[in-house]
């Protein structure tokens, strides 16, 4: 334990070295670039900046200037918003009441009734059908609204595609509606023909769970995606039994000796009772040779019914995969829709502000998509932290089943793509020949971060990779003096540590920390987010700290406090970070709104309302799977 704690110096050193890269430049670091405005013609070219307003040579601005602003930008034309309520003071008539009704609708459909429809459906609920038919309702009210908001306004943004994205997510729901009710006909179709046929006996509670719940006549939910979480109830009491004899053995030994001892997974199955230990393995071979022998007979017969025992069973095999995969992809397109309904919250509050429009498109765009990423990956963080995903063991706990990535592995495939596709979009809107500005090299740099580093980290959590990476150590022994003892694994294996995600959103947030920036507002809030996604980093690699120090025994969700806290910076900083966008931060030094604590305030009020419909909805699909289940007594391991 003690060899443990020789790395908490570095740890520190660490830490420190990633806020000095956050904090912004010192006095003498200021007056170096100062320095730059007094250049001589030719070398200032070496110096310019991109087009995007960062060819300053001097410190950042604090007043605002129109003039060059409208020489790389056309003037800001009027919106809805601006017909809605600063039209509507000098005395025009607004509509903002059917635009208020609309987004009420569609919030209640999209983030209300659909979330609790996908939880219902996981454990095949009755009213998962009247969770869908609320959901219609809503989307057809917001509809209306919309339409008839449409009829008394004037089109404010010409060739926005908020309404055509909103009609293909509402024919994607179709399509999935459409794939219940052909699956709801062919089960009906199916257990009247197995009535008629005497396989099935008639009864209102059989049809009801048959066609209606998609179950079994006897069974309670889906075992598919439950598996490996719920025991039957015979086996609790093996369970528990086992388990408290583990305490009474340990309870004589220090917690953090006892936290680093490896603990076999709890074996709840219903095993024969042997003798010792070679007994068993003479029975286990004795049955493999009994099972060997051929009975006496037709040879030829007997290898025919092999085949035959073979082909069925690949068959099946094969059916059954396909099944799983079609309900992967019915799951995710499910659930894709509730990321779509955020799509359409963004580009509705773009079209209603009239944002994004001719030079603005590009940084609008980059500033949207990444901030929207960053959002989405801090809210599925605090939904690990409350224990969705633990099925998979992605909930800082140990995996009930080691068939499934890890989520650091995910986590590296996601930072890998969104690399190699960032890679090649910064060139967007270059034309052939142009030199790459220092901005366009700037975040070519951090996507190809992103590639690589996510490369690194997909291959640190293959288990191939990692079984190459010891076989230096287990080539080195003798194989007359190996043993199981000296290869058996460290308690760290039980978890996964790998830090390269973190290092990319760490790096990522402390070079954007110190981006150079027209106006000092801009810089401001940069440095904000910047600061944010370096404090998720930080407190990642904390997390992963602590539980090294004491890897999860237990397949319940541990719930590191370190996460909490490193998924509400994450999720906050992606949401400053929309907000950093030059577009907005112009808009509100025109308004006099270049507040940074108005803007934080914003982000976490708005995170923190996000957060309340996270715990809602994963405790909701708790509470539904608590009552379809049978209950376990858990007992205090410490």
């Amino acid at each position: 334990m003690r060899s443990h704690w020789r790395t908490l110096p570095f740890l520190v050193a660490a830490v420190a070295a990633v806020f000095t890269l956050a904090a912004p430049p010192s006095a003498l670091q200021a007056d170096a670039l100062n320095q730059v405005e007094y250049a001589p013609q030719h070398e200032s070219l070496l110096y310019r900046r991109d087009e995007h307003g960062h060819h300053h040579m001097g410190p950042p601005k604090t007043v605002l200037n129109e003039t060059e602003i409208l020489r790389s930008h056309a003037p800001t034309p009027p919106s809805y918003y601006t017909v809605d309520f600063e039209d509507a003071v000098s005395g025009e008539h607004g509509h903002a009441g059917l635009m208020g009704a609309h987004i009420i609708f569609m919030s209640l459909a999209f983030f209300g009734a659909l979330p609790v429809g996908i939880a219902l459906r996981s454990v095949k609920h009755a009213w998962h059908g009247f969770s869908m038919i609320l959901f219609y309702v809503f989307v057809i009210l917001g509809l209306a609204a919309g339409g008839l908001y449409n009829k008394l306004t004037p089109n404010m943004y010409e060739g926005n595609k908020h309404g055509l994205q909103g009609y293909l997510i509402l024919l994607l729901a179709v399509g999935i509606s459409t794939m219940d009710l052909i699956a709801l006909v062919s089960r009906l179709v199916g257990y009247i023909t197995a009535v008629r046929s005497g396989e099935e006996t008639f009864g209102v509670r059989a049809a009801w769970n048959i066609i209606v719940l998609d179950r079994e006549a006897h069974t309670r939910a889906d075992p598919a995606e439950y598996s490996n979480l719920v025991a039957e109830p015979e086996e609790y009491d093996a369970a528990e039994l086992k388990a408290r004899e583990m305490e009474e053995e340990a309870e004589a030994e220090p917690i953090h000796i006892r936290r680093a001892h490896f603990v076999e997974p709890i074996d709840t199955s219903i095993a024969p009772n042997h003798d010792n230990h070679d007994d068993h393995d003479d029975h286990d071979e004795t049955a493999q040779w009994a099972n060997s022998v051929e009975p006496p007979g037709d040879r030829g017969s007997l290898h025919s019914d092999d085949t035959l025992h073979e082909t069925t069973h690949w068959i099946s095999t094969k059916t059954s995969l396909l099944k799983r995969i079609g309900r992967g992809i019915f799951a995710t397109a499910e659930r894709i829709l509730v990321f779509a309904g955020y799509l359409q919250v963004v580009t509705g509050i773009v079209d209603y502000t009239g944002g994004c429009r001719q030079n603005w498109i590009n940084g609008c765009l980059a500033h949207l998509i990444k901030g929207s990423i960053f959002w989405a990956y801090g809210l599925v963080t605090f939904a690990r932290f409350l224990g969705s995903f633990s099925s998979l063991g992605w909930a800082w706990n140990r995996a009930p089943s080691r068939s499934y990535p890890s989520a650091e592995f995910v986590e590296s495939f996601v930072i890998f793509l969104y690399g190699i596709t960032n890679t090649w979009m910064e060139r967007f809107g270059a034309l052939p020949g142009d030199p790459f500005t220092t901005k366009q090299v700037q975040h070519i740099s951090i996507a190809v971060m992103f590639w690589f580093a996510g490369l690194v980290g997909m291959g640190i959590e293959s288990k191939r990779v990692r079984r190459w990476l010891a076989s230096g150590s287990t080539a080195a022994v003798p194989v007359a003096k190996r043993s199981q003892e000296a290869v058996a694994e460290p308690p760290s294996y039980i978890a996964s540590f790998n830090p390269f995600p973190a290092l990319c959103i760490g790096i990522t947030g402390a070079a954007m920390a110190a981006h150079a920036q027209e106006y000092v507002f801009q810089v401001q809030i940069h440095m904000l987010w910047g600061n944010l996604l370096t404090a998720f980093a930080v407190l990642r690699c904390l997390t992963y700290f602590f539980m090294w120090l004491g890897p999860p025994r237990s397949i319940l969700p541990s719930r590191p406090p370190t996460e909490a806290l490193a998924s509400f910076f994450l999720a906050c900083g992606g949401l400053v970070f929309m907000f950093s966008m030059e577009e907005v931060t112009i808009a509100a030094m025109r308004r006099g709104h270049d507040d940074m604590m108005m803007f934080l305030n914003v982000a976490v009020a708005v995170t923190c309302l996000a957060f309340c419909w996270t715990l809602g909805v994963v405790a909701f699909k708790g509470w539904l799977k608590s009552h379809t289940h049978a209950s376990m007594t858990f007992h205090s391991s410490a």
